[in-house]
C-alpha cells in the first residue's frame, strides 16, 4: 500500500543494519509535519503517523520471527506520536428531536431512514452505505431484526440488533422497494443506492448525502457535529438504558473495552 511504498522510498536503500531506532524517529517526524498529497496544506495527523509505524513494524517482526534476519526489531525503541481520542460529541436530547425531525424535510429520501439506523445501532458511515438487502434479516412478526455486516472496518464479521425504530424504518423502506421491483426483493441491491444510472464503468453507488447532511445541521441547528458523532450518540444511548460495556463493544464492534 502507499504507507509501505513510503517507507520503501525512504529507507528502501538502507542495509538492515542501518536502520536505527534514531533513523526511523527522523522518518516519524518528517511524517508528523509533512502534507499528505500534492494539494494538502495539513500535516499528518498523529493517528495516521501511528497507524505508518504500525505497518513498518508488522514488516520487521516478520524479519525477526519468521525470517531471523535481525536478532530484535528497532521499533521497541521508537516512540510513537501521542493520538488525541478526546472527541467525545454527542446529541442532547433536544438536539436529537431537532435533526431528525430536520432530515425529515431534506431533498435526500433516505436521509431519515439512513439517520436513524445510525443512532439505533451505532453503524459507522461506510458500513450503512453499503448495506445489501441481503444483509437485513426480519423478523416480522416478532418485531425485531438482524443487521449482518459482511465486512467491517475491523475486518470481522458482525451481527447487529434492529429493534424499535431503525426496525420499522427499514420495514418501510423494504416495502417501498419491494414495490418498485414488481413485489419483490432484490438482494443484491444497495439499501440506499444513487439515482445516477449505472453503467458498465461505474455500477450501482451508494446515495451520495453529503450535501444533505450538512444542510440538515443547519436547519437544526446543531453545530460541531460529525456524522460519525452519531456512533458515539448511539453508544451513549445505549449506557443510558443500561447496555453493559461488552454488550456495547459487541453491537459497535468495538475490539478492545478501553474503545468503550
Amino acid at each position: 500500500g502507499p504507507q509501505i511504498d513510503w517507507w520503501i522510498e525512504k529507507l528502501g536503500n538502507y542495509s538492515l543494519a542501518d536502520i536505527t531506532p534514531s533513523a526511523i524517529a527522523k522518518c516519524r517526524d518528517e511524517l508528523l509535519v509533512t502534507p499528505i498529497g500534492k494539494n494538502r496544506k495539513k500535516p499528518r495527523a498523529p493517528a495516521t503517523v501511528v497507524r505508518y509505524l504500525a505497518g513498518l513494524s508488522q514488516a520487521f517482526n516478520v524479519a525477526v520471527n519468521e525470517w531471523q534476519w535481525m536478532p530484535e526489531s528497532p521499533m521497541a525503541k521508537v516512540s510513537k506520536p501521542k493520538v488525541n481520542n478526546e472527541r467525545l460529541r454527542h446529541l442532547s436530547a433536544d438536539e436529537l428531536s431537532r435533526l431528525l425531525e430536520a432530515a425529515k424535510l431534506s431533498a435526500n429520501e433516505y436521509l431519515h431512514t439512513i439517520l436513524v439506523l445510525a443512532l439505533s445501532t451505532g453503524m459507522r458511515h461506510g458500513e450503512i452505505m453499503e448495506l445489501r438487502w441481503v444483509d437485513v434479516l426480519f423478523e416480522d412478526d416478532e418485531q425485531i431484526g438482524l443487521i449482518l455486516l459482511q465486512k467491517t472496518k475491523n475486518g470481522d464479521r458482525r451481527g447487529v440488533p434492529l429493534v424499535r425504530n431503525a426496525f420499522e424504518a427499514l420495514r418501510a423502506l423494504r416495502t417501498t422497494h419491494a414495490k418498485k421491483n414488481n413485489g419483490r426483493i432484490n438482494n443484491t441491491a444497495l439499501l440506499f443506492p444513487s439515482d445516477e444510472k449505472p453503467t458498465m464503468e461505474k455500477p450501482t453507488q451508494p446515495v451520495e448525502i453529503r450535501k444533505a447532511w450538512e444542510t440538515t445541521l443547519k436547519r437544526a441547528n446543531v453545530e460541531d457535529f460529525h456524522f460519525h458523532d452519531l456512533r458515539h450518540t448511539a453508544a451513549s444511548y445505549l449506557a443510558m438504558e443500561g447496555a453493559t460495556a461488552p454488550e456495547i463493544a459487541e453491537i459497535l464492534g468495538h475490539k478492545s473495552l478501553q474503545m468503550v
